[in-house]
């Protein structure tokens, strides 16, 4: 039986996103800047930068005792501050605005969009800022998920920050409408790769780290990241599927079910 699908040309254009590479990158700029970056800003933090270790082994979802193995992998903010020169940080916040050009470019492909003018990257620079920020206070607040309330504020902050992500990095080419769905898909992706990290990468971080040691625990981390940017860009990718064709198909269903009376 063959299945004559409704989805326009633009559409297939964006399947052809290339969730693998965009991801990897997105990792490995993830990791290499994004990371140090939060490490030093999380000198704020009254425990010390404690923080963002914290929160890292509480967004991987794994137990407490991988949660150990993830805290041993950061310098304490001290140490961090008095090795760090402000070349370093100026190179830091030059990749991380790469890093925001890699999530814009996914954006723009699932979306089918031109590249944006040069003179548009201070969006990055927003975008970027506004991360960090919203890491940082992730990081630090008081509000835990075991909570209903820290479980509502931390599920509504996350579909605020995507929503807001996709209009800013797209430039409000795309409708608010439009984008709310892709925010809500990545929310959902977020929950079920937490719940993924609970089953396998937590059992992993503990195994590796007695195998290889803190490389080990890289690895895995690493993973995670790649994960995070499947997440990211496949949750944009379902929230424009969501928008376009499922009221596309419905307004079929709608036709054969008046043509059938």
């Amino acid at each position: 039986m063959i299945i004559h699908s409704p989805v326009g040309r633009g559409w297939r254009r964006s399947c052809d996103l290339e969730l693998g590479p965009r991801s990897l990158g997105f990792a490995a700029l993830g990791f290499l800047t994004l990371v140090p970056l939060l490490i030093i800003v999380s000198s704020a933090d009254p425990e010390r930068g404690r923080g963002f270790a914290q929160w890292l082994g509480e967004g991987l979802g794994v137990s407490t005792a991988s949660r150990a193995e993830v805290e041993q992998l950061f310098t304490r903010p001290g140490q961090a501050l008095r090795t760090t020169t402000a070349f370093g940080i100026a190179v830091l916040a030059a990749f991380g605005l790469t890093f925001g050009a890699v999530v814009q470019a996914g954006y723009e492909e699932v979306w089918d969009l031109p590249q944006a003018r040069w003179w548009a990257r201070w969006r990055q620079v927003v975008w970027l800022v506004v991360l960090i920020g919203y890491l940082f206070v992730s990081a630090t607040t008081m509000l835990r998920s075991e909570t209903l309330a820290g479980a509502f504020a931390a599920t509504l902050s996350t579909v605020l920050f995507f929503w807001w992500s996709q209009h800013m990095l797209l430039g409000g080419r795309v409708r608010w409408r439009a984008l709310l769905p892709g925010a809500v898909a990545t929310m959902l992706g977020l929950l079920g790769l937490r719940i993924f990290s609970r089953l396998v990468f937590s059992p992993l971080i503990a195994t590796n780290a007695v195998t290889y040691g803190a490389i080990g625990t890289v690895l895995v981390l690493q993973s995670w990241l790649v994960g995070v940017g499947v997440v990211v860009f496949g949750g944009a990718l379902v929230g424009r599927l969501v928008h376009e064709e499922i009221p596309r198909v419905a307004q079929v269903l709608k036709r054969r079910a008046r043509g059938r009376r």
